[in-house]
């Protein structure tokens, strides 16, 4: 096996495409198709199964798959190392809530991208859904959530801080009147929620099923921004870290409800445990801890 070619399978098993693939290593496409040939081969396995356009895994290519990873990544630190190439480079992919994003990363990715400009910053805003896997899979190689917790044997987490988890409401609500809100209260509400930053939407509807309630209709979204513009247009209530609709408060466009059950979540930075850590992505990890401990 050569270390081109594990680079290859490597990127066809991430894509799942051998289109995608050769655009990415800048092959002709038989010479991936060769070259997965080639290694199917030597191992005398089956590395993926293709199914008219789509391409699967086969058991023995998950399997291949971890190993490659490790010989990749020894590759890639034995060439830093022996080569004194310490300095960042290259690309960093990285999956980050939306609020995050907009309110509290700006800071630790100005400073990173002043001392390296040079990193390819790539960032996915998007949930918490099949994160581990990419995680696993090298398709991403940080991730930010805000969630109560997260459990994983073979990932690293680490606190950064606290978000509070409000309730955003019209300002002409009825509730917003009242000196208390329970979730309870809630029954037969409109909720807006956002798919690209709520890993905390867990633990609300659990409130609402031990509250015993049920909303009129759930609405969900892409975009924070779109969100709150439909609460300030009286379509519903939204669930929203507290950060991401402060200056809507406090300009009097949208109401935070007193409810008793607000709660907090965590803002958790989370990289895989068995990857090498490079000096580009050592740099960002220190980066934003700076910034966060400011």
């Amino acid at each position: 096996m050569e270390i081109r070619q594990l680079k290859t399978f490597q990127t066809v098993a991430t894509l799942l495409s051998f289109t995608r693939a050769s655009r990415q290593l800048h092959y002709a496409q038989s010479s991936v198709s060769a070259q997965i040939q080639t290694l199917e081969e030597e191992l005398g396995v089956k590395l993926f199964d293709r199914l008219g356009k789509r391409v699967l895994l086969t058991e023995a290519g998950e399997r291949l798959r971890q190993y490659a990873q490790k010989i990749l990544d020894l590759e890639e630190e034995t060439r830093v190392e022996v080569a004194g190439m310490n300095a960042p480079q290259g690309a960093l992919n990285i999956r980050i809530p939306e609020t995050l994003g907009e309110y509290r990363l700006p800071p630790a990715i100005k400073r990173f991208h002043e001392q390296y400009p040079a990193v390819r910053l790539r960032f996915i805003t998007c949930s918490h859904d099949g994160l581990q896997e990419d995680l696993r899979k090298g398709v991403t190689d940080l991730a930010f959530l805000l969630t109560e917790s997260i459990h994983s044997a073979d990932l690293n987490v680490e606190a950064l801080g606290f978000e509070t988890i409000v309730l955003a409401a019209p300002c002409h609500h009825p509730l917003r009147r009242r000196p208390r809100v329970r979730t309870a209260d809630l029954q037969g509400e409109t909720i807006l929620f956002s798919r690209v930053d709520c890993s905390y939407m867990k633990s609300f509807l659990l409130m609402a099923q031990a509250a015993q309630i049920h909303f009129s209709a759930m609405i969900e979204f892409n975009s924070v921004a779109i969100l709150k513009r439909c609460v300030k247009e009286g379509i519903g209530i939204a669930l929203l870290p507290r950060i991401a609709v402060a200056h809507d408060i406090a300009k009097g466009q949208v109401a935070a409800l007193k409810w008793e059950d607000a709660f907090e979540v965590a803002i958790l930075m989370t990289w895989y445990k068995e990857r090498w850590i490079s000096p580009t992505l050592n740099a960002f990890i220190e980066s934003t801890r700076t910034a966060f401990s400011r």
